[in-house]
């Protein structure tokens, strides 16, 4: 198992549209998945999506099952393996909410998501995988799958009153943890 680098905003790698996973269940594929979430772990993160690390695939991994330190008021996600993810809104309600990312250290901002959504996908065995999801567990997943597409969530702020450095906007929080 191994901890990578995390390509951070200004990476070309991180803008490309990211390909299908279609071998599922092999040695590759389950390496990645420990990988990643060993380098997900590493940094504190939510989630992390292959591209961050380099990698042209349309996989994300999430959630701790328990309280993230980047987040300490959202509520635990469901630690989850998602290959080709599919999201669909529930319905025309948007939620603003603060989000970060490993890829652009130590800035947040408000970031408008679908409040409720269904998405569906595969685990790294192939086996289906379909949920609903709201809040903080929706944004999670509506961010990590805006990797597979090139976007970072800068590119979906609306007012940029509302994006800074965490140390300024989030003074309790440990910038550290940003990075």
């Amino acid at each position: 198992m191994t901890v990578h680098t995390i390509l951070k905003m200004g990476d070309p790698r991180l803008l490309r549209v990211a390909q299908p996973v279609t071998a599922f269940d092999t040695d590759a594929l389950h390496t990645l998945v420990r990988d990643m979430l060993d380098t997900m772990a590493a940094a504190n993160g939510a989630g992390l999506a292959a591209p961050q690390i380099g990698v042209d695939l349309r996989l994300v991994i999430f959630g701790t099952d328990a309280p993230n330190p980047r987040y300490p008021d959202a509520p635990p996600v469901p630690r989850t393996v998602l290959c080709n993810p599919v999201i669909e809104p529930l319905g025309d309600e948007e939620e603003e909410g603060w989000e970060g990312c490993l890829s652009v250290p130590g800035l947040r901002g408000v970031v408008p998501r679908w409040r409720a959504i269904r998405y569906r996908g595969f685990d790294a065995y192939g086996d289906p995988i379909e949920r609903v999801a709201e809040g903080f567990h929706a944004r999670v997943v509506q961010h990590e799958c805006d990797h597979l597409d090139g976007i970072l969530y800068p590119m979906r702020v609306r007012d940029f009153r509302r994006f800074g450095f965490t140390e300024v906007l989030f003074p309790g929080l440990d910038a550290q943890e940003d990075d």
